[in-house]
């Protein structure tokens, strides 16, 4: 069974269209019709439904135009749609939920081909060549996508560790620099700058102390007779004699007394030794250096000492990635070589598929009306991937690229004869008036070579031609009239005598008679 089945087509308000819908066969269903009544249209609602437009769809739109496309893919149905909106914008909604046109060739993607005379190529994409030839030749390219993607992670590896060897050594010259500043100062921890300062606040404070507490001892007791002392005994000595003055004196003797006792305590921490200059100069040289490093890399030195230990770990990485480094080049060179081979594998595998499938297709040519045309897969690249089909309708002519060379007819009848050599079944084929300018003989072979590819795969034909027509399963006729002055058009489906009616219509013009009518009869096999 088909991956994708196209179960109906709804088309409303698209030029002569007021509104039509199409339930397809499984296998292979005609539209057929007189010319300009509409029957490319259907085609264009099936395009626009898909998120594509197409030349007669755009110059179509009708304010109320709605384009419908409901697909059955694997297990489950899903309906893609196109309408014009109130504001005369197409929208797009997928079951019914908005969307956007993209989001609709997203979905369509591997569920229809449509092969028309004046529309997109899907094989002008070299990836959809490449899958062409790739399925022809059952080639699995899965081995060296593998190896591909393991040689991306070894140079991503490679980047992340710094892959450039000079960027790498610049930096491991940095952090060793500033490594060294570290062990040039040497903290001895985090609380080392407190402990420094509040030593020297000590020192300071008691090299600042002698020196006043010296001046006070000269001021209280020097050797000069004008100290305080020598001058407070001399105004005692003053002091009048008397019974009224004793309590004083006295009481200023014992003031002198403990005066002098007080001073001789003071001398007493008079220590001119007590303050080591040097020290003191060493303690301040060593604060001012564990502030230049706490400011520099942190702001304090518990903050500055994390950083170093950050450092040491980024230079540890930095000397091992380099042994890493060398095993990754080492690793990286043997997976460039072990790509290169898989990639000549594939192109050499490639190249071979791609010159028996343009020889299976040209074998096809004479079926599709193209005898003497020639096909060419034509592969290059590394592994081959660059693919592109050239086409020559006439011998003695140069190759070109088919989507140039070829005429409309011509490049719907190549495609079929490519879908009958390359066909799994997997989406559904709509071929828009592959028949044009054909009869007799060579479109019986058209029509079988549609019915033959419908055993494979879902086929939609447009077609002018009764021998095509009568070989599907479903028929449908679009019929153009006139009402109240304006042309509009219908679809039906048509069965038993009435598909023999237009397929002797087909057959014989207006003119049709019994003749035709048991001519019909044969195509259909009644």
């Amino acid at each position: 069974m088909p991956r994708a089945r196209l179960l109906e087509i709804h088309a409303r308000d698209l030029g002569v269209i007021d509104e039509a819908t199409l339930e397809l066969s499984a296998g292979f269903t005609v539209v057929t019709g007189e010319t300009g009544a509409g029957k490319t249209l259907l085609v264009g609602a099936l395009a626009l439904s898909l998120g594509l437009e197409t030349e007669g769809a755009r110059y179509a739109l009708g304010p109320a135009t709605r384009a419908v496309a409901l697909f059955e893919a694997d297990g489950r149905e899903i309906a893609l749609a196109r309408e014009v909106s109130a504001s005369g914008r197409l929208r797009a909604s997928i079951d019914g939920a908005p969307a956007s046109a993209e989001a609709l060739r997203t979905h369509a993607t591997g569920l229809v081909e449509i092969h028309g005379q004046h529309d997109s190529l899907r094989l002008r994409s070299s990836e959809a060549v490449i899958e062409l030839i790739d399925r022809a030749g059952g080639i699995d390219a899965g081995a060296l996508a593998t190896a591909r993607g393991e040689l991306a992670l070894l140079r991503r590896e490679r980047d992340a560790l710094g892959g450039d060897p000079g960027e790498r050594a610049r930096r491991l010259e940095y952090v060793e620099f500033q490594l060294a500043e570290f062990d040039a100062v040497a903290p001895t921890g985090p609380g080392e700058l407190e402990e420094v300062l509040a030593e020297l606040t000590r020192l300071s404070e008691l090299r600042d102390g002698q020196g006043a507490l010296a001046e006070a001892l000269a001021l209280l007791d020097g050797d000069g007779g004008d100290s305080v002392l020598e001058a407070f005994a001399r105004a005692l000595a003053r002091l009048p004699e008397g019974a009224t003055y004793r309590p004083v004196r006295a009481a200023l003797d014992e003031a002198l007394v403990g005066a002098r006792e007080a001073v001789r305590d003071l001398a007493a921490l008079l220590d001119p030794e007590a303050v080591d200059e040097a020290r003191l100069a060493a303690l301040e040289e060593r604060a001012r250096v564990l502030n230049v490093l706490a400011r520099k890399h942190a702001g304090t030195l518990g903050d500055a000492l994390a950083v170093r230990g950050q450092l040491e770990h980024e230079r540890a990485e930095l000397a091992s990635a380099g042994a890493r480094l060398d095993e990754l080049d080492g690793a990286i060179a043997v997976a460039e070589g072990v790509v290169s081979t898989r990639a000549a594998e594939v192109r050499a595998a490639r190249e071979g598929a791609a010159t028996a499938l343009s020889a299976a297709v040209e074998a096809q040519m004479a079926r599709v009306a193209l005898a003497g045309a020639r096909v060419r897969f034509v592969v290059d690249g590394e592994d081959g991937s660059r693919a592109s089909i050239l086409f020559g309708a006439n011998e003695g002519r140069p190759l070109g690229p088919l989507e140039a060379l070829a005429s409309g007819g011509e490049l719907s009848r190549v495609l079929l004869a490519i879908s009958l050599e390359t066909s799994d079944g997997s989406a559904v084929a709509v071929f828009d008036e592959i028949d044009a300018g054909l009869g007799g003989l060579v479109a019986q072979q058209i029509g079988e070579c549609l019915a033959e590819l419908a055993t494979r795969q879902q086929v939609l034909a447009v077609t002018h031609l009764a021998s095509v027509a009568a070989r599907a399963e479903r028929h449908y006729v679009i019929d153009k009239y006139t009402h109240q002055g304006k042309t509009s058009t219908r679809v039906r489906e048509v069965t038993g005598e009435e598909r023999v009616g237009e397929i002797a219509r087909m057959l014989a013009g207006e003119a049709e008679g019994e003749e035709s009518r048991a001519l019909a009869r044969r195509l259909l096999g009644f």
